[in-house]
């Protein structure tokens, strides 16, 4: 039996193939090994998202956020366009942290009790500059006013269209705004020019476009819950 090139190309090509096989079998693996950590983590920081828009924003550790959020939201719902009830339950049906899948035939909304008051956290997806925005809105029980609001982005510009996910420089000022007034949904205007400041929020200097985006996710969101905003 002759002795095994090594290195020929038939030997290189095969040991490499098999060093990748061997590679790719031990990242799976791992993968397999760390997603129900990595998809528990993504639960608890949606969970957290939706606390920051009911105002509850000085929780830092994981269960605390898991147990303020159970304590917080009664029941979760999916509705549709008519504010008919697809799936509800109290043991949260997870829906509504698929903020990317939300449609016109499912529409995800939390039940809350905040300091003794109901509140009702609606979520949003919208495209800011760069990429994705997406963000919570709770309304009080009148369903007519803003208690609080959190956004977030995939990729704007720190400094810029990244400050929509700050509290004091931009999600602060949600707090008490009208949903809806004259026909007119709650909007972000360019940076300093409020006219109504019951339903207009003031922008970000030199992130006009995130902006915009913020806006149009508002309206297009407000819109979709309309019918159960107005029943």
């Amino acid at each position: 039996m002759g002795k095994l090139n090594t290195n020929s190309n038939g030997y290189i090509i095969a040991y490499a193939s098999g060093l990748v096989l061997i590679v790719a079998f031990l990242l799976a693996g791992v993968y397999q090994a760390l997603k129900p950590l990595s998809d528990a983590n993504v639960e608890i920081d949606k969970k957290s998202q939706i606390l920051k828009s009911l105002n509850i924003r000085d929780i830092d550790d994981n269960d605390a956020i898991v147990a303020k959020f159970a304590e917080v939201v009664e029941a979760d719902q999916i509705i549709d366009i008519k504010a008919n009830v697809l799936k509800e339950g109290k043991e949260q049906v997870n829906d509504g942290f698929r903020v990317d899948k939300i449609s016109e035939n499912e529409m995800p909304l939390y039940i809350c009790k905040v300091n003794g008051e109901t509140k009702y956290v609606i979520p949003m997806k919208g495209k800011g500059l760069w990429g994705p925005i997406w963000g919570y809105v709770s309304v009080n029980a009148d369903k007519k006013n803003v208690y609080g609001a959190y956004f977030n982005h995939e990729g704007e510009t720190a400094g810029l269209g990244a400050i929509i996910s700050e509290y004091e420089n931009f999600q602060k000022q949600f707090a008490g705004k009208n949903l809806c007034k004259d026909g007119k949904y709650l909007s972000v205007v360019k940076y300093g020019t409020v006219k109504d400041p019951d339903v207009q929020c003031d922008g970000i200097s030199g992130a006009t476009k995130t902006c915009d985006g913020v806006s149009a996710m508002i309206a297009d969101g407000l819109q979709m819950y309309s019918a159960f905003l107005n029943k």
